[in-house]
């Protein structure tokens, strides 16, 4: 379907989706709407599939690992990621666009994580990694029970893997899912969320028409029915979950998944800490705090606690004020914004229900807070800054996901250590300070998957993803990510 949302600006996106090799429409031929957030207008639709579709697509998923070589075939896997590399690149303007309209994205993002990043090395690294990992090694020769035994342990593909991704990074999710599940020797059955789907359906068409991976090996099922992700958990012929989203909804994953044994992986939510230490350059650091807005502040990694010494928090708060007060934000078409609308009407209701709650726990809403009167159209919430802020208070505790941000007073970088890992989630975290040796010090201690000093950025294919507490378990990228979709068998037998 071909769609106009904005002078100039064409968005073609693929309804069918893929299930055992053939682009389909769903078995009920019934759709769903795909909608522009940042105008309210439909898109255009895409296939609404049924728990018979989605059974259709576990079924061929199981079948392809079970009667191919796909999962024994590395040069073949290897081949096929490189073509899927090479049929997106070819499509990248398109994605682009695509991206924008349906995510609501600013277009700035795109040209980073939201689509060149991941698509530099989501499926390039993991595809690599199938001729330089140790698939096999040798143990010592072994004396147990007086008899002497060769051992050799051996890395085999878990199965079938049901991926379950939401909509804030839809394209970047998707990539290292299916990267490190296809380079490990795993088929797929991919439910992307429903208000971002043709970016899943787009690479179901291009895995069909420029790849060799066999029928069955990557399955994509679109469906505005949330009860399709919960059949592949609860079904016994998939073999590991990879899950990113709430922890509501991954704790839910958990329960429903015990039955089966399901293997999980879970990257999920975040109320991460940025510490500035009171030796810190202040002008230099505390402006770039709105870059929470970024995305609408719809990053499960944002660092939306903002600790400063209260020595010093009233000239924090001073200097930190004019970055919200100016955020570029509106038309994500637009080169210069930075941060678009929410997703959808619901989240951004969700957003401003918790900024009233700030403001009724007695928090001081410095700026923002409410719908911007210029943009009467899209789901738009203003660049939010709240003050005078304990770290019991909801906001503080709860991930808001939009662009909100909470600035909290610290007495020394003990209580600012307590503070930050006063909290159920430990997904990422930042500690800014004059002195590195000082910086690192503190963030050894936060108990966060990932932790910036200084404004390092730990993101990249090699490097795992995933946090400590209720932000998950397991990770995403790196050897850790691309183990977890892995089995380990050991073999023995008499020595020579």
């Amino acid at each position: 379907m071909t769609t106009t949302t904005d002078p100039g600006t064409t968005v073609q996106g693929e309804i069918r989706m893929l299930i055992d090799g053939e682009l389909t429409e769903a078995r009920s031929g019934k759709r769903f709407d795909n909608l522009n957030p940042a105008t309210e207008e439909v898109l255009g639709q895409v296939a609404d599939a049924s728990a018979e579709d989605a059974d259709r697509a576990i079924a061929a998923a199981r079948r392809a690992f079970d009667e191919t070589s796909w999962s024994t075939d590395r040069a073949l896997r290897r081949r096929c990621l490189e073509q899927l590399q090479a049929a997106l690149e070819d499509e990248r303007e398109a994605l682009r666009t695509e991206l924008v309209a349906e995510v609501g994205c600013p277009i700035l993002l795109t040209y980073g994580p939201q689509l060149d990043e991941p698509l530099s090395d989501g499926l390039r690294w993991p595809a690599a990694m199938i001729d330089q990992f140790s698939w096999e090694r040798d143990l010592p020769v072994g004396n147990a029970f007086g008899m002497r035994s060769w051992r050799k342990v051996l890395k085999e593909p878990v199965g079938v893997v049901g991926a379950i991704v939401p909509w804030n990074y839809p394209f970047e999710i998707t990539v290292q899912k299916l990267g490190q599940a296809l380079a490990t020797g795993n088929t797929m059955v991919l439910k992307p969320a429903p208000d971002t789907p043709w970016n899943a359906t787009r690479i179901g068409r291009l895995i069909a028409e420029r790849t060799d991976i066999p029928a069955g090996v990557v399955n994509v099922v679109t469906s505005s029915d949330h009860q399709i992700g919960e059949q592949l958990v609860t079904d016994p012929r998939v073999d590991l979950i990879s899950f990113t989203g709430s922890t509501a909804t991954g704790r839910r994953i958990m329960e429903k998944g015990a039955p089966t044994l399901k293997r999980l992986f879970l990257e999920l939510g975040g109320k991460s800490a940025q510490i500035i230490l009171d030796d810190a350059d202040f002008a230099a650091t505390l402006p770039t705090s709105s870059f929470v807005c970024v995305h609408g502040g719809q990053g499960c990694a944002m660092l939306t606690r903002l600790l400063v010494p209260r020595s010093r928090y009233e000239e924090a708060i001073e200097i930190i004020a004019p970055g919200f007060e100016t955020v570029g934000y509106g038309d994500p078409t637009d080169p210069s914004v930075i941060q678009g609308p929410q997703i959808s009407a619901r989240q951004r209701d969700r957003v401003l229900g918790y900024i009233d709650k700030g403001v009724e726990e007695g928090a001081r809403l410095v700026c923002g807070g409410g719908r911007p009167a210029h943009l009467p159209r899209g789901f738009y919430v203003e660049p939010t800054l709240f003050a005078d802020v304990d770290n019991s208070m909801t906001i503080a505790r709860e991930e808001i996901f939009g662009p909100v941000l909470v600035v909290i007073p610290f007495e020394d970088d003990d209580d600012a250590v307590r503070i930050a890992n006063d909290n159920e989630y430990g997904l990422s975290g930042g500690v800014t300070s004059g002195s590195e040796e000082r910086a690192i010090a503190v963030a050894r201690r936060i108990r966060a998957g990932t932790v910036g000093v200084n404004g390092g950025v730990f993101y990249g294919a090699d490097a795992p993803f995933g946090g400590y507490k209720a932000s998950g378990i397991g990770r995403q990228n790196g050897i850790e990510g691309f183990e977890q979709y892995l089995e380990t068998k050991v073999l023995s037998g008499p020595a020579s």
